[in-house]
């Protein structure tokens, strides 16, 4: 990581890290490019010898080597060294060798001065652009290679283009001098690309390092969130039969004694008390059903028992057991259900729970003389709904998250003091999503709330089609995983 925020921050010059990827290049292309340059001194050496004697093309051909050689040795000095140190020592080493191999190259002008073949001169002059050409593209990650290199040689362009008189001069020179300007230029650009490069790889390396620390942040947080579902449902679990053991004999004696089974009381406050005693024992053990039912759920252990269910079955049962409650608070239910719906694929204490919680909910927030509607019927996909309707007070749009969330209660709940523990939402979201269904809630202020819980097509089972004519049984087709027939 500190390496990576070295490269970052760096500017391209003056830091460490990124004057170790430039000279590491350096050396790199010139170490390649050594055998090429090597070759290329010979066969020049083998043409000027048609111009001069041969003892003198094999000195200058010794010099050009050796001056390779030294370069090239320090090249791979330096790309064996693992963790390179004392990088200005190395760069000026790379400075002085670039700067002797083109003196090297310039030296071949003091072979072709006394020669007065234009063709000679032409070949050298050749010979010298491209050695500029080559060195700038080889050493533009160095730019201070780059100038010291074409210093000697640009000196011998002009040496060698001076003694043309007269107007002939003129463009040789022109011609060499822009050259060289391009080649500067040339070396310039590649070395900004160089930078940029460098920039890029480390912005990657830096991404690759954040996604790597995020993948391991990820997977500890992931471990820690396993250990801590399995804490909680093994606390859950004991907790439950710890709970469950003493609210049975709480429930039970409550009930005896509020029953009068072994006689009446001498005092009539402890009918009251025992009936208290009772409701209190019932809503804690509803309360510790309803978290062990939300806990199964988020952690993708409730386990669906499914069987084909009628929908308008389980609202009327619902509806029944809940009438009584509703005309004590003297509210009208309304039931709207479609005629011939077929059964759906679903787990019927599921979909019960559902209804009920729904209901309960209505009931429980709709003012005396409200109504609650309970609808049940076909969707536009072919799915089946069940919609229920109050006239109550509603909820504001910015409590709808609120009340959808675990043990999450709306302000009217807590100004009304109701009961509840905010669990009831949330678990019948999580039962819907395990049918494949949508749980949508929709509510306006002094209008109401309306509930949907949609299950898909794929849960419907169709009827079974009357016979063809013929006496021939339908074909068999399948539907939503269940075996079916197609009418013929």
């Amino acid at each position: 990581m500190r390496e990576v925020r070295e490269k970052l921050t760096s500017s391209g010059s003056g830091t460490r890290t990124f004057d170790v990827e430039l000279l590491r290049m350096f050396a790199e292309r010139h170490r390649s490019a050594t055998p090429a340059m090597v070759a290329l001194a010979f066969v020049v050496a083998a043409v000027a010898t048609l111009w001069v004697r041969i003892l003198d093309a094999a000195i200058w051909l010794a010099l050009v080597c050796s001056a390779l050689a030294l370069l090239s040795l320090w090249a791979n000095r330096f790309l064996a060294d693992v963790e390179p140190s004392n990088l200005v020592v190395w760069q000026r080493k790379f400075v002085f060798g670039e700067a002797t191999r083109g003196l090297a190259w310039s030296l071949m002008v003091g072979l072709v001065l006394n020669v007065h073949d234009p063709a000679a001169q032409a070949f050298v002059l050749f010979v010298l652009l491209l050695v500029a050409a080559i060195t700038a593209m080889l050493s533009a990650s160095v730019p201070a290679a780059v100038y010291t290199s074409l210093a000697p040689i640009t000196l011998a362009i002009f040496v060698l283009t001076h003694p043309i008189s007269g107007h002939q001069a003129l463009p040789l020179m022109l011609l060499a001098g822009g050259a060289q300007a391009f080649l500067i230029v040339l070396a310039r650009r590649l070395y900004a690309t160089a930078i940029e490069t460098l920039s890029v790889q480390a912005e990657k390396d830096a991404l690759i390092v954040e996604l790597e620390q995020s993948r391991l942040n990820s997977d500890e947080a992931r471990r820690r969130a396993e250990e801590a579902s399995l804490a909680k449902s093994r606390f859950l679990a004991t907790m439950s039969h710890e709970l469950r053991t003493p609210l049975n004999a709480i429930l039970g004696f409550s009930e005896v004694m509020k029953g009068e089974l072994f006689g009446a009381h001498m005092v009539a406050a402890y009918r009251d008390y025992s009936n208290d005693i009772h409701s209190s024992g019932q809503h804690l053990l509803t309360l510790i059903n309803e978290i062990l039912d939300l806990s199964r759920v988020e952690a993708g252990r409730y386990e669906l028992r499914e069987e084909s269910v009628s929908l308008a079955h389980v609202v009327d049962d619902c509806h029944r057991l809940l009438r009584l409650r509703a005309e004590k608070r003297g509210l009208l239910m309304l039931d709207r259900v479609e005629a011939g719906l077929p059964s759906v694929w679903a787990d019927e204490r599921a979909i019960r729970q559902v209804v009920l919680n729904l209901l309960s909910n209505a009931i429980k927030f709709t003012p005396q003389g409200g109504t609650v509607t309970i609808k049940v019927g076909w969707t536009a996909q072919g799915g089946q709904y069940v919609s229920i309707l109050d006239t109550g007070p509603g909820i504001p749009d910015s409590e709808i998250p609120i009340v959808m969330s675990s043990f999450g209660r709306g302000t009217l709940a807590q100004k009304n003091a109701e009961e509840g523990s905010g669990l009831g939402l949330p678990i019948v979201k999580g039962l819907v999503e395990l049918h494949g269904g949508t749980f949508t809630l929709k509510s306006k202020i002094r209008e109401g709330t309306e509930v949907v819980v949609i299950l898909p097509s794929e849960r419907v089972i169709n009827a079974l089609p009357k016979l063809s004519p013929d006496g021939n049984p339908p074909e068999k087709t399948r539907r939503g995983g269940r075996l079916v027939r197609s009418a013929a």
